[in-house]
C-alpha cells in the first residue's frame, strides 16, 4: 500500500508540475512580437478591365501578442522585436489601432491610384469626402465627444477640400469656439467646443491627428482592396502596378518587393519594420526590394530604412539587391532601364 501511494504522490506531483509549466508557457504578457511576416502578390488585391503584373509584391510585418513562451524564445528569433502596448498602440485600444490601420491603408491606395494615374497621364479626379479622426489628443476640448473613426465633414459649417485647408482655417481661430461636423457610421453629429494651443508650436488647432478621406476615379477604372492588411507602407508598390495597369507597360518579368508610403506627390516615405521586411521578402524569393532614402527631422542617414534595409541584407546573406527610392520615379526608372 506504501509503494502504491508513493507512486501515486509522484504521478500527481508530475502532472501539477506540468500543468503548472503549460500555464506559465501560456501566461499573457504585456508584450507584443513583431516579426517578419510575407510577401503578397499586389495582382490579387487590385482590380481592373487590364491584366495586373503578377511580379510586384507587398511586404508585411506581423504582429501578435505575446505569451510568455512566445515572449521568451523571440530573444532567439533575430528578426523578432518585443514592444509593449504603449510603445506599439500609443493610448488606442486594439480596435482602434486596427480601424487606424486600415484608415492609413485606405488613403495609401487613394495616393497610389491618384499618382500612377496622373503620371500616366489618363483622366482621374480626386474627390474629397473629408477627414478620419484618427486621435484625439488629451488636451482636447473634444476628448469625450470625437472618436477614432470619425468622419469630420465641416468646421463652422464650413467644408473643405482638402486636409491642409482645414488645419490652416483652424489654425486661424485663436482660442475660439468652434462646432464641427461629423459622419459616424450613418448618422451626422454636430459638436461644439474650443480650440488649443498645440504643444511645441505657436499653432491652434482642436486637438485632433487625421488623415484625409477620400475616392479617386480614373479612366480605366482601377479599384485596390488588400483586405486585412493594413498601415500605409505598400503605396509605393501600389502606384507601381496601377502605373503599369494605365500604361499598358511590363515593368518586370522578375519578382519585385518593396516598401515605403507614397504622397499626392510621388514621395515615397519612411516606414517602420524594414528589417523584418527584408527577410520576409528574402525567403519568398524576391529578387529586388525598393527600400526609402527619406530622411525625416531627428533621422540620423544611418537610421533610414534604405540603411537598415542594407544592413539586415548582409546580416541574411541574402542575394536580394537592395535598391534606393526616395521619389516613385526612382522606382520607375531602375524598372525601366
Amino acid at each position: 500500500m506504501m509503494k502504491k501511494n508513493k507512486k501515486l504522490k509522484f504521478w500527481l506531483l508530475g502532472i501539477a508540475a506540468f500543468l503548472i509549466a503549460v500555464v506559465f508557457c501560456l501566461w499573457p504578457t504585456q508584450y507584443y512580437i513583431e516579426a517578419p511576416g510575407e510577401a503578397f502578390q499586389i495582382s490579387k488585391y487590385v482590380k481592373s478591365t487590364r491584366k495586373p503584373n503578377p511580379n510586384f509584391y507587398l511586404v508585411t510585418v506581423s504582429e501578435r501578442p505575446a505569451v510568455m513562451i512566445d515572449y521568451l524564445t523571440s530573444f532567439l528569433r533575430p528578426g523578432d522585436s518585443r514592444y509593449s502596448k504603449t510603445e506599439l498602440m500609443g493610448t488606442s485600444s486594439s480596435t482602434e489601432y486596427n480601424q487606424m490601420q486600415q484608415y492609413y491603408m485606405e488613403t495609401s491606395q487613394n495616393n497610389a491610384i491618384y499618382y500612377a494615374a496622373k503620371k500616366a497621364k489618363v483622366p482621374y479626379r480626386q474627390e474629397f469626402l473629408g477627414v478620419y479622426v484618427m486621435e484625439v489628443m488629451k488636451i482636447s476640448t473634444f476628448r469625450k465627444k470625437l472618436k477614432v473613426g470619425d468622419v469630420l465633414v465641416s468646421v463652422n459649417d464650413r467644408k473643405f477640400t482638402s486636409s491642409g485647408e482645414l488645419i490652416k482655417y483652424v489654425s486661424s481661430l485663436k482660442d475660439k469656439k468652434v462646432k464641427v461636423e461629423v459622419i459616424r457610421g450613418k448618422k451626422h453629429l454636430t459638436f461644439s467646443g474650443k480650440t488649443v494651443k498645440l504643444s511645441g508650436t505657436s499653432r491652434y488647432g482642436i486637438g485632433i491627428q487625421l488623415v484625409d478621406h477620400t475616392k479617386v476615379v480614373t479612366d480605366p477604372a482601377v479599384k485596390i482592396d488588400a483586405g486585412d492588411i493594413g498601415g500605409p507602407s505598400a503605396g509605393l508598390m501600389f502606384t507601381l502596378e496601377c502605373y503599369q495597369l494605365f500604361t499598358g507597360k511590363n515593368l518586370s518579368s522578375k519578382k519585385i518587393a518593396g516598401t515605403g508610403t507614397i504622397d499626392s506627390n510621388g514621395k515615397v516615405g519612411m516606414i517602420g519594420g524594414v528589417d523584418k521586411k527584408v527577410i520576409a521578402a528574402s525567403r519568398q524569393g524576391m529578387k529586388v526590394f525598393f527600400a526609402p532614402t527619406d530622411q525625416p527631422e531627428g533621422v540620423k542617414k544611418s537610421e533610414t530604412n534604405y540603411a537598415e534595409a542594407v544592413r539586415t541584407a548582409k546580416k541574411i546573406h541574402t542575394k536580394m539587391k537592395i535598391v534606393p527610392v526616395d521619389r516613385f520615379e526612382d522606382a520607375l526608372n531602375y524598372l525601366e532601364k
